[in-house]
């Protein structure tokens, strides 16, 4: 039953996650009617024709399999981002349950229901990166609020050790956001842009361990090459070619938050620590 339940809220907020994107994009780059686009209420439309989706029209997955990736009013085709990412939430939910590093009771449910609420919006954002190469506000800040949210509640309520934990927090964000500062500065944004520092101020709270985030930070930046690198050899990218960074933070913050501890717990023994 667990596993029905979060298969159900992912789709149907993985839906969500399309909406939010696609209204995000048309209130910042739309024209001035589509600027008044609310984000949160109105009803669904084609994003091509722009025609009020019915009921049957709204069944995550089925509903594009069913009209054959088709709008049913304008008959033109719609992205297969739209059942991909509704299924991608679902199984994000569900692989999170799965491999929770933790037994879930108490704290350890705070920080998940965190997780799984800062997902979606972490999820929008690496759909909106990858699209258009820009990390918005609207999505950050209301991510970044569920991620501090869940933490300072865990944080009050249940860690045993309030300074050791804030400290650990503190400085997972000081990593995760703290390198990207200096290096947007430092290159005057060249190299990398100042979205990605405000998403450290996620990913170094959710993950909320020093060690993780620069786990996190390197394995991204395998991630990114590994990316890249085909279409480099390829010719068809320079290596000062721009490439999204966000969606290779966020799938590198997923990996960690879920199966870094035995790594880090060898290497810590390892060094002698």
């Amino acid at each position: 039953m667990v596993y029905v339940l979060l298969v159900f809220f992912g789709v149907c907020l993985g839906s969500f996650v399309n909406a939010l994107v696609w209204r995000t994009r048309q209130r910042q780059a739309g024209s001035k009617k589509d600027r008044d686009l609310s984000i949160l209420s109105g009803r669904s439309m084609c994003p091509r024709c722009r025609h009020e989706l019915a009921a049957k029209d709204l069944i995550p997955i089925i509903s594009w399999l069913a009209l054959g990736g088709r709008c049913r009013y304008c008959k033109k085709p719609i992205s297969i981002q739209y059942p991909v990412v509704e299924a991608s939430i679902a199984i994000v939910f569900v692989a999170s349950y799965i491999f929770w590093p933790q037994a879930l009771h108490g704290g350890q449910i705070v920080l998940f229901v965190a997780w799984l609420a800062a997902s979606v919006g972490l999820l929008a954002l690496l759909v909106y990166d990858t699209k258009w190469m820009l990390l918005p506000n609207p999505i950050l800040y209301p991510t970044l609020f569920v991620a501090a949210a869940g933490r300072l509640i865990y944080l009050v309520g249940y860690e045993p050790d309030k300074a050791g934990a804030t400290i650990l927090w503190i400085s997972s964000v000081a990593v995760a956001a703290g390198i990207f500062g200096l290096l947007f500065y430092a290159s005057r944004g060249r190299w990398i842009g100042f979205g990605d520092v405000r998403l450290g101020l996620i990913t170094g709270t959710l993950l909320a361990s020093p060690a993780k985030s620069f786990l996190m930070i390197f394995l991204a930046s395998l991630l990114g090459l590994a990316a890249a690198l085909p279409s480099m050899i390829a010719g068809k990218r320079q290596l000062s070619g721009k490439i999204p960074y966000g969606p290779f933070l966020i799938a590198a913050t997923f990996i960690c938050l879920l199966f870094s501890s035995g790594p880090i717990d060898w290497y810590k023994k390892f060094v002698g620590l």
